[in-house]
């Protein structure tokens, strides 16, 4: 009973989100995007297929309204189950209002209103243009990239977390520990390696090891320097 009552809040809160998302989106505005901060839009590969989707359903909306004429009852029934159909594809496309977004220390990757995993920008040991269809054997890195390895000695150590769009990915991110992922009905994945799709993947890729590289240099370093006055204590 618990773990259904889990499922419908994650569902409940899912809904809550893409129509906040339809919100935003007829209001031009974007979701979790601050000052200093880069989105990374990720929406234009599906826009084809969703506005197709619309507009069939759309039709179909018009078709069976006219033919259930003499059936009130029916015909009030599946409009609002078609309208709300059409409603929820539109608040697909909507995920362009919750763009990835790449801050100082954090990169936030999103699938629309379903998934957000958030990376520690230290914790990424590196990030590469990787165009390709999901569930595709995952490419081994180059030697000496320092990716952990499990223990069957494969790179990731925990698995693999992929945040498609239109059926691809098309950057790979190696990281040096694990991160969650909760997916939309609750279950949890420990990953090493992500996968998600950008709209300019290659700009993405350069953006993130830009911030990788600044996060080097503003890391502090190990040595801590000599207060003045505070040398070593000579015996009186």
């Amino acid at each position: 009973m618990n773990r259904a009552g889990g499922t419908l809040r994650q569902l409940a809160a899912h809904e809550g989100r893409w129509m906040a998302s339809l919100a935003r989106w007829v209001t031009r505005r974007r979701d979790g995007t601050a000052p200093g901060e880069r989105a990374l839009p990720y929406a234009a590969a599906q826009a084809a297929l969703v506005y197709g989707l619309t507009f069939v359903c759309a039709v179909e909306t018009a078709g069976v309204h006219v033919l259930l004429g003499g059936v009130p009852v029916a015909r009030a029934v599946l409009l609002v189950v078609d309208v709300y159909t059409v409603l929820m594809l539109l608040g697909f496309q909507a995920a362009v209002t919750r763009p990835h977004v790449l801050g100082a220390e954090v990169l936030r990757l999103r699938e629309g209103a379903r998934t957000e995993v958030r990376i520690p920008v230290e914790r990424i040991v590196s990030v590469r243009y990787d165009l390709r269809f999901t569930k595709e054997p995952a490419k081994k890195p180059a030697k000496g990239r320092g990716v952990p390895a499990d223990a069957d000695g494969e790179p990731g150590g925990g698995g693999v977390a992929e945040l498609a769009v239109g059926g691809q990915t098309s950057v790979t991110l190696e990281l040096a520990g694990p991160v969650e992922v909760v997916r939309l009905l609750g279950r949890c994945e420990r990953v090493r390696t992500v996968r998600f799709h950008a709209d300019d993947a290659r700009g993405a890729v350069a953006a993130v090891r830009a911030r990788m590289r600044e996060r080097e240099r503003t890391a502090p370093g190990d040595d801590v320097p000599e207060e003045p006055g505070r040398g070593a204590v000579r015996p009186g």
